[in-house]
């Protein structure tokens, strides 16, 4: 008994391990890591989903990046934006609320001397009331926000309005957009927009939108 009493060892403190990364997957930065914060709501797009839509938005821009601009709302790591960034967009302007991911979004921006990618800290939807308000366009936005807050319904009206003439909008949603593969109805939400590229990895349903045209009354 006494042997047993010896041999049993209280439970290991929780160890916290290396910091998580993600890591850019193409372009002038390829591999370079990204970290990630502890903070609630920050969920980086998995390597191998961005992979997947920056093969498609490639395809998509026939691989000319040098005229795109990109609205990151929800930047997070930045691992969209500095993607985006790294395959030579033209400017991306990254928005983040929480203060601490914005300083390490900083903090990445000089370290790459990405001198295209802008960084304001602000809610999502208020910063893109506010480009609307300042005639601001864009070529593709990127739309990772956190889940079960209904984001996508307040902020894919302003995002119409924001892109340019064929412009694309990337979304990540806990739930497909195109539920009409799922056998229901479109929300009306989605009533302007075309989905022309969808896919899931585990709970992840990603998105590539396109505004459908509306005369300009509608519009």
């Amino acid at each position: 008994m006494q042997a047993s009493r010896k041999n049993r060892q209280a439970p290991a403190p929780r160890h916290a391990g290396p910091a998580r990364q993600v890591r850019i997957i193409g372009g002038q930065w390829k591999r370079t890591p990204l970290a990630v914060l502890d903070a609630e709501g920050l969920r980086p797009t998995p390597d191998r989903v961005r992979e997947t839509v920056f093969n498609w938005l490639s395809h998509l821009f026939d691989g000319n990046w040098t005229t795109v601009r990109c609205l990151d709302l929800f930047a997070g790591t930045g691992a969209l934006g500095f993607e985006a960034a790294s395959r030579g967009a033209a400017g991306v302007l990254m928005v983040e609320d929480n203060a601490a991911a914005v300083r390490q979004l900083d903090a990445t921006r000089d370290k790459l001397k990405a001198t295209q990618v802008d960084i304001r800290r602000g809610d999502a939807l208020v910063t893109a009331q506010t480009l609307l308000r300042h005639d601001m366009r864009f070529e593709l936005i990127f739309l990772d926000p956190p889940y079960h807050r209904d984001w996508m319904v307040k902020i894919l009206p302003v995002c119409r309005q924001l892109l340019a003439d064929g412009g694309m909008v990337y979304a990540e949603a806990e739930t497909p957009l195109n539920t009409e593969m799922e056998g229901e109805s479109t929300p009306n939400w989605l009533d302007g927009w075309t989905v022309v590229r969808a896919d899931k990895a585990g709970m992840v349903f990603y998105h590539l939108l396109q505004r459908k045209s509306m005369p300009e009354n509608q519009a």
